[in-house]
């Protein structure tokens, strides 16, 4: 015992201290672009975004152009005609727009990246989880707009090379083809965001609409859903991901002192962050 055995505990301390800090390797959901049409390979700063892309400015999946064609009506991004059933109104396009720059432009939708076989992309966005207030407000702008389509992503007549309503289909408002903010974000892109009673700034749900300047609230959102995705049910009850570093992951040394440390210091007492390694 004595002052080299009070050495040891305290090296072996700090070891074990030093392993529980250490952050998890890059999250491959993380600040990411998925594999699409028009999507850069990664993230990074683009200084020139359009109008309501601009948010993204500091970190985008977008190019400068690509934020342009986003406004227009007739966009050379897919060819998509926004006013099928007369013209939209500008208090509606602007969330269409705002819609489009999200999933061209945003790192942090990661979680949500699912496979698909498609001529025009690799991947898409499945269950996005939407702040109310953003579907909400989607819909009431737009829910005195006309439209023939409930899927917006397929179905269409393209003999023109543009969309157009399927021969037999009716324009009807909004709120007929969508009767629930519900129906309108999830089914209009086929499922690619699913309504939620969660609000903007919760942490637990996706913003199309944010002030730059506060920061984007996307980016702790997508870290939220990213644990929660690598969790499993039965550890989710009771661990939040401040205090899981991936299970404290530990490098050679602490393993090589951790006998030491089992042996000398008093049960109990050498849990890592809020759950020992009883709970592995």
């Amino acid at each position: 015992t004595g002052p080299a055995m009070g050495v040891g505990v305290g090296q072996a301390m700090l070891v074990l201290l030093a392993a529980c800090a250490v952050m998890p390797a890059k999250d491959p959901l993380l600040n990411v672009c998925m594999d699409a049409k028009h999507h850069k390979s990664k993230p990074g700063p683009e200084g020139n975004l359009y109008d309501q892309c601009s948010p993204w400015k500091d970190n985008a999946c977008c190019t400068a152009n690509t934020s342009s064609e986003a406004h227009k009506d007739q966009s050379n991004l897919y060819n998509f005609n926004w006013n099928h059933c007369g013209l939209m109104p500008p208090k509606c396009k602007r969330h269409f727009i705002q819609d489009t720059c999200l999933y061209e432009c945003s790192p942090n939708l990661g979680p949500w990246i699912d496979q698909v076989d498609s001529s025009w992309r690799r991947e898409r966005i499945l269950h996005v989880p939407l702040c109310k207030e953003d579907c909400e407000e989607w819909w009431e702008d737009c829910k005195d707009f006309l439209t023939c389509k409930e899927n917006w992503h397929k179905g269409w007549n393209w003999a023109t090379g543009t969309n157009r309503c399927p021969w037999g289909s009716m324009c009807r408002p909004f709120s007929q083809v969508f009767p629930r903010p519900k129906d309108l974000c999830e089914k209009i892109w086929s499922n690619s965001y699913k309504y939620t009673t969660e609000h903007r700034g919760s942490g637990r749900c996706i913003q199309m609409w944010f002030d730059p300047a506060q920061g984007n609230p996307n980016v702790v959102v997508a870290k939220f859903y990213a644990w929660k995705k690598r969790s499993s049910p039965a550890r989710m009850e009771n661990v939040t991901p401040e205090v899981d570093k991936a299970v404290c992951a530990l490098p050679w040394a602490a393993l090589v002192l951790l006998p030491l440390a089992l042996v000398v210091l008093p049960e109990g007492s050498w849990g890592c962050g809020s759950h020992g390694w009883g709970s592995l």
